[in-house]
């Protein structure tokens, strides 16, 4: 297993990688990277990195690179990281989105890319708040090319098993389709449903008034918004795609209230119950 391992974007991902890796691999040491000194000196302070770094250049001797930074970062780092890596180093990510990405990285870091997204997040963000148990009974998506190196991919599998993790592959493509769906779509909802309410308010702040519901279901709009700017703007046509498909539902449920179809309005809210029940089994 790894025996040093540089962690790119010392946030709350990352930090919670680390803290997994910590634990799950003795003796690793694990070296941050960022470009913010202040998450740095809280990261070293809360022992999750042992070394911290500002530059990518002074990276050397590491076995693993994980990038957890936003993913729209992630091509001039990897330039800068094919100045200073050898060809043994392995380099994966955290990324939620994959597709072209996946293989433009490939072509600057070569077949030792090996491409990753664990399925697992809060709305929190900063080192702070990094979690070691995050990624347990979770699912990590792998997302190899033809061209990936099977050994990069092997060891990459078996260290989110150790985390906890339960490892699938999927091709880059079909995964930025399914989480642009099931991922990406809620988001971009939630981050609307805010900025209906706040169209709305008028002379009444109807933030004051925030039932459970209203919580639960705007939650993940806490996000960082950075991070989620990246998402969007790199998946972009996927997103686009679920959020047409999602105005089509919404304007069948207007039509339905409009026009006082009763029936037809009850069977629509009761498929949509029997979908989301489904996700409890």
């Amino acid at each position: 297993m790894f025996k040093r391992v540089a962690i790119v974007g010392v946030g709350f991902m990352g930090g919670s990688f680390a803290l997994a890796l910590r634990e799950a691999v003795k003796g690793v040491e694990i070296l941050g990277v960022d470009i913010n000194p202040k998450a740095l000196e809280k990261a070293l302070d809360l022992k999750v990195i042992d070394r911290a770094y500002e530059r990518l250049d002074d990276l050397e001797n590491v076995g693993l690179v994980v990038l957890a930074s936003p993913v729209r970062t992630f091509y001039n780092i990897a330039k800068s990281l094919k100045q200073v890596l050898d060809d043994q180093t392995i380099v994966t990510d955290m990324g939620s989105v994959k597709g072209k990405l996946v293989y433009e990285l490939e072509n600057i870091l070569g077949k030792k890319f090996v491409g990753g997204h664990p399925i697992a997040g809060t709305e929190k963000s900063g080192v702070e708040n990094s979690r070691k148990d995050l990624f347990k009974g979770k699912r990590f998506i792998l997302t190899p090319t033809p061209n990936t190196d099977q050994e990069a991919k092997r060891k990459v599998s078996e260290l989110w098993s150790l985390l906890g993790s339960y490892v699938e592959e999927m091709d880059p493509y079909v995964h930025d389709y399914v989480f642009g769906c099931v991922s990406h779509l809620p988001h971009a909802v939630a981050f609307a449903l805010i900025d209906a309410l706040i169209n709305l308010k008028k002379d009444v702040d109807l933030f004051k008034y925030p039932g459970a519901g209203f919580r639960d279901f705007t939650r993940i709009a806490a996000s960082d918004p950075i991070m989620w700017r990246d998402i969007f703007l790199e998946n972009k046509e996927n997103v686009l795609t679920a959020i047409d498909v999602y105005i089509s539902s919404l304007q069948k449920l207007v039509d339905l209230i409009r026009e006082g179809r009763e029936e037809e309005l009850t069977s629509y809210l009761k498929e949509a119950r029997e979908h989301r029940l489904r996700l409890e089994e």
